[in-house]
């Protein structure tokens, strides 16, 4: 078959199978030769390796994993694509597409039951835009066997992903996924790389996965529920925005923040991973006292 990355290849396929872009289900196709060969390569793609795709669309980065891995499974949303992936990906005997819902999968038993025999495993991925977020944050708090997490993202997400926790373009998700993993910025991916082109630059990122935490953050629970009251409204204070919705009183935030040697003034952007797993262990002790 030619090559899964040019133009022409790609229209003859979707005419014959009768396939039209999903802008619900925000697909575009890479069309830039360039790109999946290096997201391979830097995405943990090894002889012994197994590899989890989502969303493989027409099977254009699956295949250059199945070049390169002992073992690839494909989990595609889309019914449409699984008779096309089966033509597309027919040469290649060790990969198993997979029809279903990433967020509603139970991936930690699709890892178990075919990469057994693998000597690690890793998650790579051409992200539709629009889950990005929850895609990430599911893959790191199942704490799957993984090594590494690879995804194309849109650039301004991976700026945020991989911004310096405690500066202004951090956030809830930064904190996440710091907290989990160390994030890389790896390339970025113009427009013109995709058929249909996207209005914005996507870059892909790769988030190596820790063993434990780094951060004793004293309960994760209450670690998560404060990073996410703080960055809800980071433009209030942290007296302010750790009392809203009922998390603290203004008393327990004062004395945590106290505690933890931060101002009451402080914004919870300014903090950094050390500062904020020091005011999580502040609130669990404050919480263990009740």
């Amino acid at each position: 078959m030619s090559s899964l990355s040019d133009i022409g290849t790609i229209r003859d396929i979707m005419q014959r199978h009768g396939f039209s872009f999903s802008k619900g289900l925000g697909q575009n196709f890479l069309v830039n030769p360039s790109v999946c060969p290096r997201m391979a390569e830097m995405g943990g793609a090894k002889p012994d390796a197994g590899v989890l795709e989502i969303g493989p669309g027409i099977g254009v980065l699956t295949a250059e994993l199945a070049c390169r891995a002992k073992k690839v499974v494909a989990v595609e949303l889309d019914d449409r694509l699984i008779p096309v992936l089966s033509e597309t990906l027919g040469q290649f005997s060790n990969v198993k597409v997979i029809h279903g819902d990433a967020l509603r999968l139970d991936l930690a038993s699709i890892i178990r039951e075919n990469f057994a025999d693998c000597g690690s495993v890793a998650v790579c991925a051409n992200l539709p835009y629009y889950i990005t977020s929850p895609i990430i944050m599911a893959l790191l708090e199942s704490r799957l066997p993984i090594e590494s997490v690879t995804v194309m993202v849109q650039k301004e997400a991976a700026d945020r992903i991989c911004a310096p926790v405690g500066s202004r373009e951090s956030g809830a998700l930064t904190v996440a996924i710091n907290y989990y993993s160390e994030p890389h910025m790896l390339f970025r991916v113009s427009p013109g790389s995709f058929m249909p082109p996207p209005k914005v630059t996507s870059a892909v990122i790769r988030m190596d996965i820790l063993p434990e935490p780094a951060y004793d953050v004293g309960d994760e629970k209450v670690f998560f529920r404060m990073v996410r009251a703080g960055f809800s409204q980071r433009r209030k204070t942290l007296t302010n925005a750790l009392t809203s919705g009922g998390f603290l009183t203004r008393e327990e935030a004062a004395q945590a923040l106290a505690n933890a040697s931060i101002a009451p003034s402080a914004r919870i952007e300014a903090l950094n991973m050390d500062l904020l797993a020091s005011l999580s262990r502040s609130i669990c002790q404050l919480n263990n006292k009740k």
